[in-house]
C-alpha cells in the first residue's frame, strides 16, 4: 500500500491549489459491504441487495452500490491520498458545494479517488474529488468537499 502525500501545513497546500495532490489506493466495494451500509441506513433497496433480481432487471447486470456509501468513504480514501500536517488540533467535515454520482459502482468493483486543491483559505480546503471506477471510462463521483482545519 503506498502511503498519502504529505504535505506540510496550509501554506504547502495552497501552493498546490489547481494541482492533483494525492490518490488513494483501489478499494474493492464488495456485496458484503453494500449489504452492511444498507441494513445500517435502512436502504435496502432491491438493486443494492437482491443479486439475483439485480442481475436479471437492471442494465448494470448486478447489484450496485448505494451513492451515500461511495460518499462515506471519502474519507477513508482521502487518508489514503494526503496527510496535511500542520499547527490544528483537528479537521471537520464542512460540507459539498457540489455533489454528483456520475456512474453506477457494480458490486465487486475498484474504486479509487483523486484529491485536487481547488481552494485552500486561512481554514478551509475545497477538493475536487474524483472516485473511479477501475476499468471504467466515466468517474462514479464527482465532489466539491469541503474540509476545515482548526
Amino acid at each position: 500500500m503506498p502511503s498519502p502525500r504529505i504535505v506540510n501545513g496550509l501554506d504547502e497546500l495552497r501552493a498546490l491549489t489547481g494541482q492533483e495532490v494525492g490518490v488513494s489506493d483501489w478499494l474493492l466495494v464488495s456485496q458484503k459491504m453494500i449489504d452492511q451500509f444498507a441494513e445500517l441506513t435502512g436502504d435496502p433497496q432491491w438493486i443494492h441487495i437482491d443479486v439475483e433480481r439485480a442481475r436479471k432487471e437492471t442494465p448494470f447486470g448486478s447489484t450496485i452500490a448505494h451513492g451515500f456509501l461511495m460518499v462515506s468513504l471519502l474519507p477513508q480514501l482521502a487518508r489514503e491520498a494526503v496527510d496535511v500536517r500542520g499547527d490544528f488540533k483537528m479537521r471537520i467535515n464542512y460540507g459539498f458545494n457540489k455533489l454528483r454520482f456520475v456512474s453506477p459502482v457494480r458490486a465487486e468493483s475498484k474504486i479509487r479517488a483523486r484529491f485536487t486543491a481547488q481552494a485552500v483559505t486561512e481554514n478551509t480546503v475545497t477538493w475536487l474529488v474524483t472516485v473511479e471506477v477501475e476499468g471504467s471510462a466515466k468517474p462514479a463521483v464527482v465532489a466539491e468537499w469541503l474540509g476545515r482545519f482548526y
